[in-house]
Parts: C-alpha cells; structure tokens; sequence
C-alpha cells in the first residue's frame, strides 16, 4: 500500500432495503480504501451486496448511512447532474451485459461518453475511438453493429468505451460473468495491462479462479469485510 490518497475511501457504510413493512440491512459498516493504481476484487456469496457496494462507488446507489469518497469527491452527497459530469470524467464502467446502443456501430458506441463530456473536437474524439478499439483488437470490426459480433468482442468494445475518456478509475460487475474461459482470459490480460499503465481497476466477480490471480480481494459475507487480503 502506498501513502497517496486513496481513489475511494468507503467509510462505515451501511446500506438497508425496504421490504414489505419491514427492510434488510445488505451491508454492515463496510470501511475500506483503495489507492491508485491497485487492481482490487469484491467477492462474497449472491446477495451480501457486492453490486451494491459497486454502484455506490459509481454514485449509481447511495448509502443509508456512511460516506462514500471517490477521487475525493463526496459522491454520496452529490445530486444526479453533479454524478453525471464527475462519472463521465472519472470513472469508467463495464457491465456484465455489455450495455452497447444496439443501433450504433461500435466506433459510435465508443465515442459516445466523449460526446457527453465536449472535452476533444468530433475529429479527435474519432481517432481516439479508433485508436482505443485498436487496443482491445477490435479496429477492424469498427462499422459493425453490436449485434453482428461475438459477445466477447462487445465486452471488448465496453472496455473501450469505458477507456473513452481516460477516466483514473475502472468498475467492473461480473465483467466476464457472460464469456467463455478463452474471452475470459483475453479480458482479463486486458484489465492486467491497464493496471500496468496507471489506471485503478475495481471488479466484482463470482470467479474464484480469477480473484486469486487479482492483487487484492475483499470478501464480503453477511453484510461486513470477512477478509481484506
């Protein structure tokens, strides 16, 4: 561990669901932080909240109680127009399910976040489309539809669009919950490399293989951190 900020700082979060007339409380003071650079894994039996705890990070869900801190910024108190301009600058986020606009090609799928945020000019944000499928091996599948490729290449294309606008931090639920072991390995050696090149990258998976291959692994079980190893 190193002495910088942490990228997230996850403080006493509690989280509680209603059901009926009554609520469950998923998480249970959960505390930890992650530094930049580090490559970090949630594991835990379905329904201890790891998802949960992974759209907090995002600003997607919000706690009950607790604070949540991503590139030092409050999300937990930030209001949805707030989420949107810091999410489209910050962090990048891959889906289980891909989550690709079925009537945009992959080149429109991956210039879309830069769209949003008006950082590039349209020509500089389609050569670093180009440039970010390339990386993933997918330059020569650019004019293609999502539906006309495999769903490891959408995967592919997702981590792509989420490199889009360079953001420091990735999130990825179950990101190869959906792929065979070969495309599994392929994203995986991915995620390795951009690890390598700076970018903090926080998973949940229900592979145990592939949490024992990831730096850092946080067990969640009955809504507190069993382990932290």
């Amino acid at each position: 561990m190193n002495d910088s900020t942490p990228i997230i700082q996850i403080k006493d979060v509690v989280k509680r669901f209603p059901v009926g007339d009554d609520e469950v409380t998923v998480l249970k003071g959960i505390s930890f932080d992650v530094y930049p650079s580090e490559f970090a894994c949630i594991v835990g039996p379905s329904g201890n909240g790891k998802s949960t705890l992974l759209n907090m990070i995002t600003g997607i869900d919000h706690p009950s109680e607790g604070e949540v801190l991503v590139t030092a910024q409050p999300v937990h108190t930030m209001s949805e127009n707030q989420l949107a301009a810091w999410r489209g600058r910050n962090v990048g986020i891959i889906f289980q399910f891909f989550q690709m606009l079925p009537s945009s090609n992959l080149l429109q799928n991956v210039i879309l976040p830069m769209d949003l945020v008006k950082q590039l000019t349209p020509k500089e944000r389609r050569e670093r489309a180009m440039h970010l499928l390339d990386i993933v091996g997918l330059a020569d599948q650019a004019q293609k539809l999502p539906s006309m490729v495999s769903g490891g290449q959408q995967q592919r294309a997702a981590i792509a669009r989420a490199l889009a606008n360079d953001p420091p931090l990735l999130v990825a639920d179950e990101p190869t919950g959906n792929l065979d072991s070969k495309t599994e390995e392929v994203v995986f050696t991915l995620f390795e490399d951009l690890v390598r090149q700076g970018k903090t990258l926080m998973m949940v998976t229900h592979s145990r293989s592939l949490a024992a291959r990831i730096p850092r692994m946080i067990e969640i079980r009955d809504g507190r951190i069993a382990n932290d190893t």
